[in-house]
């Protein structure tokens, strides 16, 4: 009868059971930690936290920007002669308000517009895109001088197509007040829209192709597919551009400042903070509150944002 061998299996070595203990730091990895942390903080408290601070304080005094021994307290009265006294107030909060109604109910639907357009996969959808993106790229100092070139009365692209350029009837399009504001918001149109435009092209990258293929079935066609499946579907894209839409237009000011330096029909809050804050005549009080004001309407949006966000994040 043959003997059976058994060749016993190679021992394993035990694997080491770990504790579960973070390890700590050494001290090289505090001192790239610090630098990471702490030199972005610094910055930002430099540039942002600190000024914004000194502006609140700044609001509830009279100074003349000179020597420090100046400054006067003032309790609410810059504030309350920024609502009731100051004259172009009122009419820069208006004009704010139509910036914001603009962009979100023409320069947005138009980058939504490319947006579904390009992702349609037509020929030469890349060559669009970037033809529709260039404006982004520029600055909005920029792109109001480009927009200068098109609005000039006398020699403007713009005049030039209508056939009045150099004649008694061409329209003024930056020095008339009832028409420059509607030219201010068709550049900075040109250049939402293409913003716009590239965020929606990522929301609908990411959209499941199974959503229009199930509403193909039950018999939508494709404008019905869209809004009533796909837009529904980018809701976080959807929160983040109306986010931005609002901001854009509370801090508005490098188109209309190069344009008039926001007067004769462009003032807005951002271009009155600048005027009381910088040159002759200053007024440090109520540029301070005036900015403070403005910086109170933006928090709104930012702080709606910030709270659903980290309400998704808990649920």
């Amino acid at each position: 009868m043959a003997q059976t061998t058994v060749v016993a299996a190679p021992a394993v070595p035990a694997q080491p059971v770990r504790s579960g203990r973070v390890r700590r730091l050494t001290g090289p990895d505090r001192v790239v930690l610090g630098v990471m942390v702490g030199v972005p903080t610094l910055i930002q408290a430099v540039l942002v936290w600190i000024p914004t601070l000194l502006s609140v304080g700044l609001s509830f005094t009279r100074w003349n920007g000179l020597a420090l021994s100046d400054i006067r307290s003032a309790g609410f009265a810059n504030y309350t002669y920024a609502v009731k006294d100051y004259p172009p107030f009122w009419p820069a909060v208006e004009h704010n308000f139509i910036w914001l109604a603009f962009l979100a109910l023409v320069a947005t639907p138009i980058g939504l517009l490319l947006a579904v357009l390009l992702d349609q996969q037509i020929r030469g959808t890349r060559l669009y895109q970037s033809v529709f993106f260039t404006p982004v790229m520029l600055s909005l100092v920029l792109v109001g001088v480009i927009w200068q070139l098109v609005y000039a009365r006398n020699a403007g692209l713009l005049n030039n197509l209508l056939g009045t350029a150099g004649t008694p009837g061409a329209v003024d399009w930056l020095g008339n007040s009832d028409v420059n504001l509607w030219a201010a918001l068709v550049a900075t149109a040109w250049r939402h829209a293409g913003y716009i435009m590239v965020l929606y092209l990522a929301g609908l990258k990411g959209i499941d192709p199974s959503l229009r293929e199930a509403a193909a079935i039950d018999g939508a066609n494709p404008w019905q597919a869209f809004f009533r499946v796909v837009f529904p579907a980018m809701r976080p894209v959807n929160i983040v551009i109306v986010v931005i839409t609002i901001i854009e237009a509370l801090r508005a000011f490098d188109i209309v400042y190069v344009i008039n330096r926001g007067t004769n029909g462009l003032e807005l809050l951002s271009v009155l903070v600048i005027q009381n804050l910088v040159g002759e005549g200053q007024v440090i009080g109520v540029g301070s509150a005036l900015a403070v004001i403005l910086l109170v309407i933006s928090l709104g949006p930012i702080v709606w944002y910030l709270t659903r966000a980290f309400r998704k994040a808990d649920s």
